[in-house]
């Protein structure tokens, strides 16, 4: 080795980056179907209908580089009831605890909606990504530039990204530049965790799907699901899950003529649990009557929505 070799500065040594990344904004602009993406894996549930999101769900992306962690968030909207008094709590407790701030919107929502939530993003202090999901539903460039145009009045420091999550446009942009303002730090979860939640969760939320795709009007969203029984073998599992509704009427509805309804939902949520888990399923459905279950305090403690 020569001596110039020998007094060549050593390269830095590249420190371990981790942080909290939330994602938050209105109902039904894609929140849940960017996370996935973002993730690479099934976390949260998706549908065509608002409020399919209730809880704040972490995902967590590793490698030795980096830990990031996701957290999908209800969509934010005027609490009619404590059920949604809750979720706009988790919606607004991703403010307070976010490294990087994802606020989501699409091309078609009016960008007024929901204006003081709008004005506390405008106000954070950590870095705020704007991204303008559902871009393939646009006719040209024009369209685009005119939407762009009016969100950088109302969030001006923000960064903007243009996106289709459903279509993985830009997706991999956006998590580049999520990668290169993660502040250094040390991993919050193991390095081999996808996410905050226990296995019961995601079989409530799996099978909450199947009833917000089978079922219309007020009766998804009055329902809730809680697994009273997971045995876990080695090959299989048997699950038992209660689906409570608020009214007789909405239990007659949930079940179907001659238990029909309940038996296609309790097929489907059967099928994605299996690939969720990779197991054999044995799954049983019950149905129960809670009246007025959303606003009563006690029953969303139970059912996990108030700490």
């Amino acid at each position: 080795m020569s001596d110039n070799e020998q007094n060549l500065p050593l390269a830095p040594e590249r420190k371990h980056k981790s942080g909290f990344v939330n994602i938050v904004g209105n109902p039904n602009v894609g929140k849940s179907t960017l996370m996935n993406d973002l993730v690479c894996e099934r976390v949260s549930i998706i549908t065509s209908k608002a409020q399919t999101t209730r809880h704040r769900i972490m995902g967590i992306v590793n490698t030795p580089e980096y830990q990031i962690v996701f957290s999908d968030t209800p969509g934010v909207l005027a609490p009619k009831y404590k059920l949604q008094d809750s979720m706009l709590a988790f919606s607004e407790g991703a403010l307070t605890d976010a490294d990087i701030l994802l606020y989501v919107t699409d091309v078609v929502e009016d960008p007024t909606k929901n204006a003081d939530f709008l004005a506390k993003v405008a106000a954070e202090k950590v870095p705020v990504l704007l991204v303008i999901n559902k871009i393939d539903l646009l006719k040209g460039q024009d369209e685009l530039e005119q939407i762009v145009s009016r969100w950088r009045k109302l969030l001006p420091a923000a960064e903007i990204f243009p996106t289709s999550a459903k279509e993985h446009f830009n997706v991999a942009n956006l998590m580049s530049r999520i990668v290169e303002l993660l502040p250094e730090g040390e991993p919050y979860f193991g390095k081999d965790a996808l996410t905050d939640k226990p296995a019961r969760f995601f079989v409530t939320e799996i099978i909450r799907e199947k009833i917000l795709l089978n079922y219309d009007k007020e009766v998804p969203y009055s329902a809730e699901v809680i697994v009273e029984k997971f045995d876990e073998k080695d090959n299989a599992i048997h699950i038992k899950a209660v689906i409570y509704v608020e009214r007789e009427s909405q239990k007659g509805i949930l079940i179907g003529r001659g238990g029909s309804m309940l038996k296609r939902v309790g097929t489907e949520a059967r099928k994605d649990i299996e690939k969720f888990f990779g197991k054999s399923v044995f799954l049983e459905l019950f149905v129960k009557v809670e009246p007025n279950w959303r606003n009563r305090e006690n029953k969303l403690r139970s059912f996990g929505y108030i700490e």
